[in-house]
């Protein structure tokens, strides 16, 4: 295998950091090598804020209801961003359609695919990172800690460091029960959740930390059983997607 897939198929979310800081120019290439990422139609529609305030980084980590944020030595908001392109609009008298489904997505598949390289070039260098969908739990005071104007909204946080220590892979689901060959099959979920249930139990009881007696589907129906984040709706329609 190349390099890079043992990185990619090695990925565990680091938690805990070393104090010793990323240097500047690691930070750099890390941030170019995301920009490397596709993106529709080449709109580009993110922002990261680097976050190295100490006191906002304490304040996100409270809002956000995660520690982590205050320990990891860089700390990064990805942010949906179509306010970019409406001052490209102005510029030529064009006034974008930014309030519709579709426009939406891209953002929100914009950020995330940026995110991906990101962690993915900091893994390389051998950093460790942990995304953070907490920034959610309170989006509104978060953009207003940084700043965020109308059109931009942020999609997650991720924390960046030198690993304090790893945790072991988790077996993802078996390449069978997500890969389909020329139309869907639901017949085949019975048995191969059920063997991976059995996988994913034995990883539980087995792992270093935060021993557990579950499965994966149980673990799954418990964590979809109530909507979640109700307030996002409210809170994108205030920062002028009504998602016509």
């Amino acid at each position: 295998m190349s390099e890079t897939i043992k990185v990619m198929q090695s990925h565990v979310s680091v938690r805990k950091y070393l104090a010793e800081p990323i240097p500047k120019e690691h930070l750099l290439e890390i941030l170019k090598s995301g920009q490397g990422a596709a993106t529709s139609h080449f709109v580009q529609a993110y922002s990261i804020i680097h976050v190295t305030d100490k006191e906002k980084k304490d304040k996100i980590a409270e809002l956000a209801k995660n520690s982590h944020i205050s320990n990891a030595s860089d700390f990064f908001i990805f942010c949906a961003d179509l306010k970019r392109l409406e001052v490209a609009g102005r510029k030529h008298g064009i006034v974008i359609e930014h309030d519709n489904l579709e426009n939406f997505m891209v953002a929100i598949i914009d950020t995330a695919l940026i995110a991906q390289n990101v962690i993915t070039a900091a893994e390389s260098l051998g950093y460790g990172g942990c995304y953070i969908g907490g920034v959610r739990n309170n989006p509104d005071p978060i953009s207003k800690l940084v700043g965020l104007p109308d059109k931009v909204f942020p999609i997650f946080g991720l924390c960046l460091g030198v690993p304090a220590e790893r945790n072991e892979v988790k077996p993802r689901l078996p390449l069978d029960a997500i890969l389909h060959k020329n139309q869907y099959n639901t017949e085949k979920y019975e048995s191969l959740l059920d063997e991976y249930d059995q996988t994913m139990n034995t990883y539980y009881q087995q792992r270093s930390t935060n021993n557990k007696q579950t499965n994966w589907t149980e673990s799954m129906a418990h964590f979809m059983e109530n909507k979640r984040r109700v307030h996002m709706r409210e809170f994108v329609e205030s920062k002028g997607f009504h998602l016509e």
